[in-house]
């Protein structure tokens, strides 16, 4: 036996170091690097995306995402985050099927999760321009459907470059868009 506080039981010595312990962000996942380019992916989506960096399955950037939709919504006076709870999983849910019948390869949920995630990005620009203006009118109706199209182009472009689906993006991006439409609905009513 080692002792009380010492060894191999579990308890804190004082020769245990935190310099070989890995960065907190690290053990969580959270690739800052990854973030800004995925983002910039979706940002520029005539640019080509990376297939390696399509693999990782990042949440973090998601979940700031749909916060941020939420919240942006809320400023305009929409509680919607059930909404857009349900609505998210449903359409993900559904893209995880669809893509896994059209591919070769599969994919997984994270994947999924994460495309359609960060490209919602559209969509919070979308309704943090309706809390200055209405959407309501021929300019709003424009707004919503280059949003809509913007949403649905990124994230085929992403879904084809991560399963290597070589010209498939308009099949994959007709129910993108039918998901981020529902997105806009909620933006816009």
């Amino acid at each position: 036996m080692s002792g009380e506080f010492g060894g191999n039981d579990g308890f804190y010595s004082s020769s245990d170091s935190y310099e070989d312990e890995p960065p907190l962000l690290e053990e969580l996942g959270i690739n800052f690097d990854h973030i800004t380019q995925k983002t910039l992916a979706v940002l520029n989506p005539f640019k080509a995306a990376e297939h390696d960096m399509m693999q990782d399955t990042d949440l973090a950037g998601p979940l700031v995402f749909c916060l941020a939709f939420g919240g942006s919504l809320m400023l305009c006076g929409k509680l919607q985050f059930g909404y857009i709870y349900g609505i998210g999983v449903v359409g993900c849910m559904a893209m995880y099927f669809l893509l896994n019948m059209m591919s070769l390869t599969g994919v997984s949920v994270g994947c999924v999760v994460s495309v359609l995630g960060y490209c919602l990005l559209p969509m919070v620009i979308l309704s943090s321009s309706a809390v200055l203006l209405s959407l309501k009118g021929m300019i709003g109706i424009v707004l919503t459907v280059l949003a809509v199209v913007w949403c649905s182009f990124s994230s085929s472009k992403l879904f084809v470059s991560a399963l290597s689906m070589e010209n498939q993006q308009p099949l994959v991006a007709y129910p993108c868009g039918l998901v981020y439409g529902v997105f806009a609905l909620l933006t816009v009513f």
